[in-house]
């Protein structure tokens, strides 16, 4: 249109001059239904919450003045109405929809469902949050019988009859309930008997008798398209709010973890038409590539099509820089008005246009989903550009989009072996390697996984209803769809490796088999994706660690720059902790001494001894303190590992904690009873009491099982009843950090009282370990320095901690234990049963043991913090249960402790989330005190 990017630029210019936006209303003042027209809108892109993200930005590039087809934005608050109401419109709403539809009327020059000239509407949906694909949309609302030939003798028979079919098909399906595929079937009953291959080849002829058929759809299912075009609008925005609540709108929202939205919104908005004539099509764009960042205009368009037919995948399209051959005028608008919209939402965006007979409509704008990849490299590009400052470069980044960064990629990808293994190449939609197992269908790739197989999801093209098995599997390959289909955006979203596009995969639902490049493959075969070049690939391909390198590096280096608190990490092993330091780990907050046990046979044995002389011999056979002394020698050698690979840093280390019969093997097995035996004739008295003494034993071994382990003895109450185990492993830490020291090493030994509820409980483990340092430091003729603390997981430790903090130099909150025990719940049990319904119906708003209970458990860390340092100013703190990868439990402990520990490969996710909340509490509070170069 002429002038449309003058207007456009002048806008902008103004809004980034500092012109205010207008504040939401209050509360009492919140209108319902918004209207954007070009150049007009009380609607703002700040008003997300309440237009809901499609809704609010059509309204800001209306403001902008875009060439925005214009319409009007139902609000989210009329969602939650309509839900209260029992599912219907709420008084009053409907009356402002019909001034709205006027108002539309006189901005576009036609009326509603005119058959002379007729306005028709789209009916979307849009929640504050983007869920594409997730709930419903119907085109073309306002035809009947009448207006269709209106309709047909205004702009022709074929583009009339094309958008009509459009309309009984998703009317049918969204609003009416009837299965889509029954429409597929009959329009493609219809070009086979044509010849046809591609909808665009039907006639307008041949589009009647697709509509004469899908009316008899219709009738086989006892259901008709209202003739009255006002009805199927109400009907339409019904249902779309209705999809708020579909199966798989709200999967993506679990998966997800979004929630404390109000519902969607619904975006009614005037008709253009891309498949007006061939000087007409539709597309999505991105302002960078979604995939890598690389700064180019980035999408597919498809000519004589509607917006649906792309995103879909049921056409393959063409890359949108094709635009500039076939649409001049247009594509030149695009590049202007996307880079515009760049500039002025300040992050990549995720444009919908459509072209009518030349000319370029806005339908709509988002923030891009994108891979961890394109993420980076966005962030870092548009600081360096200047479009953000480095604080908002860091918040950009997503910790999930650093996940993706550090999964496994192929090794090889040059070798003879790697390419001889290649069946074909689709479109690189999601990049990342996948090795899986195939399955057919998404219910099979939620079933599989739950049973720990890794599959690859193969499908002709996904649809919103494969959401759980698209999350569910490691891959997703697809045969028909391009690089902005369904399937390419979820799985981007989520940074699922994908294929699509690829044309000569042939895929037979009901053999459940696919064929590619003359290789048959089977449900249950394994096949490997390379998402970054679209390479498919037999078998299981090896794969190989990521590398911290290049932009990531300097990334990280704007990560830590902002963060306040240190990020430690969990390790058992010095591999373990090697990798973690690689990662930028500063301590380690958790060694679990138990784990080393169960390394080799060996030192099982050697536990089972220990147990043995302990708690079953009572005295007799091997001594208890040659038992434990076998076990010292391999935690001594463990510790030196693990100090020598942390060289300089702390290194908390958590006493035995489990119960002693963990270490046993199961009842009524023969591990069981050649134990026993064993045991048996290590005990004193004569051969013949051989047998009496093995089931004395197997007695003994019953008698060490607990109603309830858990609570039972285990943790300090292990090392108080057997103080000589505590004493052990002070020894071997304490002797290991001395053996290091003389070669040059510095260790920084914290060594943890774990499950700690009483005072008296930890003063006595406290003097055991005292006392065992004193005997190391005599003996070997010199000290190290360390620290004792206690793990804070019971209720009445962190009540108590004032009491607890007379002793101890540190505190580490165990957040597993302190929410099984503070919420009551058995962690397996309430998991497998019930947690999952409790996150559905909002009875908790997450999972407790994947993200804190802030006001339940956050409030007894808050006490613990508050008394523990009352008592000892300068005490040291730390988290080092899951919740200490978790980026939202991060936020909310970054302004109490000092750390948060987690597993070696999550260290670079904790470091961004520590920097993002370190940014958030400044924002808050007003500035950053970071000096930005």
């Amino acid at each position: 249109m002429p002038g449309l990017v003058a207007v456009a630029k002048e806008a902008v210019a103004s809004t980034l001059k500092g012109k205010p936006h207008t504040k939401e209303p209050a509360a009492d003042e919140i209108q319902r239904v918004y209207v954007f027209k070009k150049g007009s809108s009380a609607g703002r892109k700040e008003m997300k919450e309440l237009l809901g993200g499609k809704g609010a930005n059509l309204c800001e590039m209306a403001h902008l003045g875009l060439n925005v087809p214009p319409g009007f934005t139902i609000t989210t608050r009329v969602c939650q109405d309509f839900y209260k109401a029992g599912g219907r419109l709420p008084d009053g709403v409907w009356e402002e929809i019909l001034a709205a539809v006027a108002e539309v009327e006189a901005a576009y020059g036609a009326k509603f469902a005119d058959p002379a000239d007729p306005l028709l509407f789209s009916v979307r949906s849009g929640a504050a949050v983007s869920m594409p694909g997730m709930m419903d949309t119907v085109l073309n609302l306002g035809l009947n019988d009448s207006v269709v030939e209106g309709l047909a003798s205004k702009r022709g028979e074929r583009f009339a009859y094309d958008c009509y079919r459009r309309l009984l098909d998703m009317f049918g399906d969204v609003v009416l309930g009837i299965d889509h595929a029954l429409f597929e079937a009959e329009i493609h009953a219809v070009k086979e008997a044509r010849g046809l291959k591609l909808d665009v080849e039907l006639t307008g002829e041949d589009l009647r008798e697709v509509v004469r058929r899908f009316k008899g759809v219709y009738q086989r299912a006892g259901k008709s398209l209202p003739s009255d075009p006002y009805e199927q609008m109400k009907l339409a925005i019904n249902a779309v709010f209705g999809s708020w609540n579909t199966p798989r709108a709200v999967k993506y929202r679990e998966i997800n973890r979004i929630r404390g939205l109000l519902g969607t919104a619904v975006n009614v908005q005037s008709m253009v038409y891309g498949n007006l004539n061939d000087n007409s099509g539709t597309g999505v764009c991105f302002t960078r590539n979604p995939a890598t960042g690389e700064k180019v205009l980035y999408g597919e368009y498809l000519p004589n099509a509607q917006g649906e037919d792309v995103v879909a995948g049921i056409r393959t399209p063409l890359d949108v820089t094709h635009m500039a051959d076939n649409f001049p005028a247009a594509y030149a608008d695009l590049v202007a008005n996307t880079t515009l919209l760049e500039r002025h939402m300040r992050d990549m965006q995720d444009c919908e246009f459509t072209v009518q007979d030349g000319i370029l409509f806005m339908l709509q704008t988002r923030n891009g989903k994108r891979t961890g990849p394109a993420a980076l490299q966005v962030a870092v590009a548009m600081e360096k550009e200047g479009l953000v400052s480095r604080d908002e470069a860091v918040l950009m980044v997503e910790p999930r989009h650093l996940d993706q960064l550090l999964h496994p990629m192929f090794e090889g990808v040059a070798k003879p072996e790697y390419k001889k293994a290649v069946l074909g190449k689709g479109l690189p939609a999601s990049p990342g390697a996948a090795v899986g197992k195939v399955v057919f269908t998404a219910d099979e790739a939620e079933k599989w996984d739950k049973e720990g197989e890794k599959v690859i999801l193969v499908r002709l093209e996904t649809s919103p209803e494969d959401v759980g098995g698209m999350h569910a599997a490691q891959g997703i390959l697809t045969a028909r769809g391009g690089m902005t289909s369904h399937a390419a955006v979820v799985a981007r979203g989520w940074g699922k490796p994908c294929v699509c596009g690829l044309d000569k995969l042939q895929v037979d639902y009901a053999t459940k088999t696919a064929s590619l490049a003359g290789a048959t493959l089977k449900e249950g075969d394994w096949l490997s994706l390379n998402g970054s070049t679209g390479e498919v690939l037999l078998g299981q391909q090896p794969v190989k660690a990521p590398e911290m390198s290049g932009t990531l590096a300097v990334f990280m280096e704007w990560v830590d720059s902002f963060r306040k608190i240190g990020v430690f990490t969990n390790a058992d092993t010095p591999a373990d902790a090697a990798v973690a330091r690689k990662n930028g780990a500063q301590g380690i907050g958790l060694v679990r001494t138990e784990h080393m046990f169960f390394a080799t046979a060996e030192r099982i044995a050697a536990v089972r001894r220990m147990i043995a002389a302990e708690e079953l011999l009572e005295g007799e056979g091997s001594s208890a303190s040659d038992a434990l002394a076998a076990l010292k020698v391999f935690q001594r050698e463990d510790f030196e590992g693990i100090f020598e690979a942390m060289d300089g840093l702390p290194v908390t280390i958590r006493l035995l904690d489990p119960p002693l019969h963990e270490f046993l093997p199961h009842e009524g097995t023969a591990e069981l009873d050649a134990l026993c035996d064993a045991l048996a004739t290590e005990m004193k008295g004569r051969s013949g009491q051989h047998m009496s003494a093995v089931r004395i034993l197997k007695s003994k071994i019953h008698g060490l099982q607990e109603a309830n382990p858990m609570l039972g003895l285990r943790g300090c109450r292990l090392g108080i009843r057997h103080p000589d185990i505590t004493e052990m492993q002070a020894r071997a830490i304490l002797e290991a950090a001395v053996n290091v020291s003389k070669r040059g090493v510095k260790p920084l030994p914290h060594i943890m009282v774990p499950l700690v509820g009483f005072e008296e409980e930890l003063a006595h483990q406290v003097r055991v370990i005292r006392g065992a340092a004193a005997a190391v430091f005599k003996e070997a003729g010199t000290t190290v320095e360390y620290k004792v603390g206690t793990m804070i997981e019971v209720p009445r430790g962190a009540l108590r901690a004032g009491d607890l903090a007379a002793h101890a130099e540190f505190f580490s909150f165990g957040t597993n234990d302190l929410t099984q025990m503070t919420c009551g719940f058995s962690r397996d049990d309430a998991e497998a049963k019930f947690l999952p319904l409790y996150v559905r119906e909002g009875i908790l708003p997450a999972d407790p043991f994947e993200e804190l209970d802030t006001s339940g458990v956050g409030e007894l860390i808050k006490i613990a913090t508050q008394r523990g340092r009352d008592a000892r100013p300068g005490l040291h703190l730390g988290i080092c249960g899951e919740h200490g990868g978790d980026p939202k439990s991060i936020e909310f402990v970054s302004t109490l402790v000092d750390y948060v520990s987690c597993s070696p490969l999550r260290v670079p996710i904790a470091r961004l989330a520590a920097a993002q909340a370190a940014i958030k509490q400044s924002k808050k509070h007003g500035a950053l005190d970071h000096c930005q170069d």
